[in-house]
């Protein structure tokens, strides 16, 4: 006795094979994009400072910031003045470091200010500045800059005003 397909005891023949499978697995798709997007989270806020500054070099250790924002405050080799990455004219400067203090006023401490400074920049230029934030009630100010000789040129250190005696 024979089966059906000819063969004793089985199925020979089309029946037994499979159809291709035509479905694509999107698993290892999805992991590699999470992946990425893990990456892409974790070094963009590195390249948040746009403005191009040549930072002075230190010694001092690097200050710890706190959960508030710290407000970056950048003077170009151009003389040019910017909040975040916004150039700011220098007659609206004090309107405008008012405005910052004004939105800090219900708090126990001034809102914290990198202050980033060209190092090619004249010293008396960079006292005014830190004049008027002075005279605006900013007065935790934190000067930015590269570690001498130990840090490269993208990586900044930031020296608190505090410890200088300032």
């Amino acid at each position: 006795m024979s089966g059906p397909s000819g063969g004793i005891g089985g199925r020979r023949g089309r029946g037994n094979r499979r159809a291709p499978m035509a479905e694509i697995n999107v698993t290892p798709l999805v992991d590699v994009m999470l992946v990425l997007l893990i990456i892409f989270m974790i070094t963009a806020p590195l390249l948040a400072s746009a403005v191009p500054i040549d930072l002075p070099e230190s010694r001092a250790k690097p200050v710890e910031t706190e959960e508030q924002e710290p407000v970056q405050l950048s003077v170009g080799a151009d003389d040019a003045i910017y909040i975040g990455e916004e150039v700011v004219p220098e007659a609206e400067l004090p309107a405008r470091l008012d405005a910052i203090a004004r939105e800090n006023e219900g708090e126990d401490r001034p809102r914290q200010i990198m202050l980033r400074a060209d190092k090619g920049l004249d010293y008396g230029r960079v006292m005014r500045i830190m004049g008027e934030l002075n005279r605006a009630g900013l007065t935790r100010i934190a000067l930015v800059t590269t570690g001498a000789n130990e840090a490269p040129a993208n990586e900044a250190t930031v020296t608190d005003g505090s410890e200088t005696g300032q």
